[in-house]
């Protein structure tokens, strides 16, 4: 019996639904004959994209929009978790750990106002504020814990927590010059040095923890910079790979189309 088990259990038995109006479609597929059941129906549908070992954070924004999963101006990262375990709409992933690395993901990102997420541990109702809310910052999760935020929502309470600018020096005098606070005598007056009006810099990342260095980069030198009066600041991240042994098919179509889905100026592979 155990012999022929595996010839007797070799098609596998699909779920697919585009959109939550579209009807249930069931998809057909032949497995190997060779291991376990659980080894080989997993297998397959890897190999045929419909289980995701991985999911980018920018992808995860694309349901939130898409279907859309927010609730409010948040969602619970354990609700999450239901949903994808639950709709056959949503994208299948192998455990919920691919999804709680898929908001660590996106709330790393550089450019996370614009493609992804902020995170916050939890809402004060009270005081109408997000606590321990961050974006364009490294974090790991464990658990299901925390809130997913609207980017353009986390985005406007961490610009209101920052400090104000100094204000401005008065208007010069009818003389022209600076008329000194009242009570106070006239005051050796310096040229101050000019201001430097551009930066550049450049820097590899280690490709096993560019999420991490990425952040750590955003959070010491982006950060600052941004938030200077009037400053337009633009981050080009650059991506070469050498190789050896060439890209196997799978990969080569899951990285063109995460990367056209990315809004990629340009990528594509090279033969040579």
């Amino acid at each position: 019996v155990t012999a022929r088990r595996p010839e007797t259990y070799q098609w596998l038995l699909t779920p697919t639904q585009e959109t939550p109006s579209d009807p249930v479609v069931w998809e057909t597929a032949r497995l190997a004959a060779q291991g376990a059941l659980a080894d080989r129906a997993a297998r397959r549908l890897r190999n045929d994209d419909l289980l995701a070992a991985a999911f980018a954070g920018t992808l995860l924004r694309m349901e939130l929009d898409r279907v859309p999963l927010w609730r409010g101006d948040h969602v619970e990262v354990a609700q999450l978790v239901a949903d994808f375990a639950q709709y056959v709409y949503l994208r299948r992933l192998q455990d919920p750990a691919v999804l709680l690395r898929a908001v660590a993901d996106g709330v790393g990102l550089l450019t996370w106002t614009d493609e992804s997420f902020g995170y916050a541990d939890r809402l004060d109702e009270a005081a109408g504020r997000y606590v321990g809310l961050r974006g364009g910052q490294a974090i790991t999760l464990a658990d299901a814990v925390g809130l997913i935020v609207r980017p353009e929502v986390a985005r406007k309470q961490l610009d209101a927590a920052r400090p104000a600018p100094p204000e401005p020096p008065a208007p010069p005098g009818p003389s022209g010059v600076t008329p000194p606070p009242p009570g106070t005598g006239p005051e050796p007056t310096t040229t101050p040095p000019p201001r430097p009006k551009r930066f550049h810099g450049s820097v590899p990342l280690d490709a096993t923890r560019a999420g991490r260095d990425a952040s750590r980069i955003a959070e010491e030198v982006i950060t600052h910079l941004s938030g200077l009066v009037g400053a337009n600041v633009r981050v080009t991240l650059e991506i070469e790979a050498d190789l050896p042994d060439g890209a196997p098919e799978q990969v080569v179509r899951t990285v063109t189309e995460n990367s056209r889905t990315l809004k990629f100026d340009t990528h594509g592979f090279e033969t040579e």
